[in-house]
């Protein structure tokens, strides 16, 4: 991988001539200062990425021409959902950026007893936007081209009673006695829940356990809501994953 990488917000094939306008546009101008005849990499986050020239830069506007698709599959070989008790703005932002970089597939955003307050409807839609970007910049840099689904946020008990029970389930749970190498190779997807600031309180684990969850421990220390699930993640991948 060589040259910038840029997400795009539209379907992509070899051969297309593409128009860029609006955040792109002014990203590919002025902060990456490219140039007509300059060349990138472009994106639209299903799994393909092409080969691109600058064919046209005007005052709002950029037009690319489409090549020839980039090989390659940076894709985790492992189907991980982190279903992520929403923590507090930078804490949060830092998890869903790390956690693309990581390889997981879905992040879940659930609002726990301990999490911070509900948002209406203008705040929380602003708030996914926010992540969503967060998602795009991290697929950019880390060579991702498939762009990590975003679930709407939900409560514990809706998330429960909606998800089949296959698969591994694992919830971060510091009093527990099992670890993860202790555990066999996942055959399926893995669901990795984890509490926000403060952790899930007993009730949230009591559910969780009923639903299948297994809850394992990262060592003696007591680990901080983005620390459990960044490093759960790696341990993870580390275990049966594309890390070995």
């Amino acid at each position: 991988m060589s040259g910038p990488r840029l997400f795009v917000d539209q379907p992509v094939t070899a051969g297309d001539r593409i128009t860029l306008e609006g955040q792109a546009a002014h990203h590919v101008a002025h902060v990456l200062r490219m140039r007509s005849g300059s060349a990138l990499n472009v994106f639209d986050g299903t799994g393909h990425e092409y080969h691109a020239i600058i064919a046209d830069i005007g005052r709002s506007r950029i037009t690319l021409d489409i090549g020839a698709a980039v090989p390659g599959d940076r894709e985790s070989t492992l189907r991980i959902t982190l279903a992520q008790g929403i923590a507090r703005h930078e804490r949060m932002d830092m998890i869903l950026q790390k956690a693309v970089e990581l390889g997981v597939q879905t992040i879940q955003p659930l609002w726990l007893q301990r999490s911070q307050g509900h948002l209406k409807e203008e705040r929380l839609e602003k708030r996914l936007q926010h992540w969503r970007g967060i998602l795009i910049s991290a697929c950019e840099q880390c060579g991702r081209s498939t762009l990590p689904q975003l679930r709407l946020p939900g409560t514990l008990p809706e998330w429960l009673s909606s998800r089949p029970r296959d698969g591994l389930r694992l919830m971060m749970q510091p009093d527990s006695s099992d670890t993860l190498s202790a555990l066999a190779s996942p055959s399926g997807d893995i669901v990795l829940l984890v509490g926000p600031e403060g952790g899930m309180n007993p009730h949230e684990q009591s559910l969780a356990g009923a639903a299948g969850f297994t809850g394992v421990r990262l060592g003696p220390r007591i680990l901080r809501t983005e620390t459990a699930a960044l490093a759960a993640i790696a341990a993870i991948q580390v275990l049966w994953g594309d890390f070995r």
